[in-house]
C-alpha cells in the first residue's frame, strides 16, 4: 500500500493536471460533439481504459523501456497521433450521417465500436507511458516494499480522476451539442469542427514533446 500522505499528494498533483485542459479533454470534446452523449462518454470510458494495461506495464517495468527508446517511443506516438488524425477525418467525411443519425433518421453506430476506438486512442498514447514512467516513481516508499503493486494503485488513482474529469466533459460538449441538434446543418457542422479538433490534436501530439496532458 501506498503511505497515506505519498498518495494524498499524488492525487492532488494529479487532480491539478488532469483538470487543466489538454489533449485528453480536446479528445472528449472533440468525440462528444461529433457522437454525442453515449459517443462521448463511451469514448472517454474506452480511453480511459486504455491507460489500464499501460499502468501495469510500467508498473512491471516494460514501460521504462518504451520511454528509453527512441525508435519504440516514437512508432508508438506516431501511430497514436495518424489514429486520431484518422478519426477526425471519418468524423468530417460523415458529418451528414452523423446528423441524420442525430435527428433520428438512421440507427447510431456500434458502442462497441465507439468503445474500441476509445481504448485504442489511449493504449497508444505514448504521453501517458512518459507521464507515468517520470511521476509514478516518485510517490513511492521504496521502505513499504511491493514497488509494483503501489505503482498500480497510484495508476489506478489517476484512472479514476481521469474517468470522472473527463466524463463532466463530454457531457458539457454533448449539451452543447443536444441543442444544436435541433438543425441538421448545425449538427453537421459541430460534427466537422469536432472531427478538425481531433485531427488538431493528432498534429500537436504528433510534433510535440513528451508532456503527457
Amino acid at each position: 500500500m501506498v503511505p497515506l500522505e505519498n498518495l494524498l499528494a499524488f492525487t492532488l498533483a494529479a487532480v491539478v493536471l488532469i483538470v487543466i485542459p489538454g489533449p485528453s479533454v480536446l479528445f472528449t470534446i472533440g468525440r462528444a460533439l461529433a457522437l454525442g452523449r453515449i459517443g462521448g462518454l463511451l469514448s472517454v470510458l474506452g480511453n480511459a481504459l486504455g491507460l489500464l494495461p499501460v499502468i501495469v506495464a510500467v508498473a512491471l517495468g516494460v514501460g521504462g523501456i518504451v520511454a528509453q527508446s527512441v525508435v519504440l517511443f516514437t512508432i508508438v506516438k506516431v501511430a497514436g497521433a495518424l489514429y486520431l488524425m484518422y478519426l477526425g477525418v471519418q468524423a468530417i467525411r460523415h458529418r451528414t450521417r452523423t446528423a441524420e443519425t442525430a435527428t433520428g433518421g438512421i440507427p447510431p453506430r456500434s458502442h462497441w465500436r465507439q468503445l474500441g476506438e476509445g481504448f485504442l486512442v489511449g493504449i497508444t498514447n505514448p504521453k501517458t507511458i512518459a507521464f507515468f514512467v517520470a511521476v509514478l516513481p516518485q510517490f513511492v516508499d521504496l521502505e513499504a516494499g511491493m514497488v509494483p503493486l503501489q505503482m498500480i494503485e497510484l495508476g489506478l488513482v489517476f484512472f479514476a480522476i481521469a474517468l470522472i474529469s473527463d466524463a463532466v466533459w463530454a457531457l458539457v460538449a454533448a449539451a452543447a451539442r443536444d441543442w444544436f441538434a435541433r438543425s441538421p446543418r448545425r449538427i453537421a457542422t459541430l460534427s466537422a469542427t469536432g472531427g478538425g479538433l481531433m485531427i488538431g490534436l493528432g498534429g500537436i501530439l504528433l510534433f510535440s514533446g513528451n508532456d503527457r496532458h
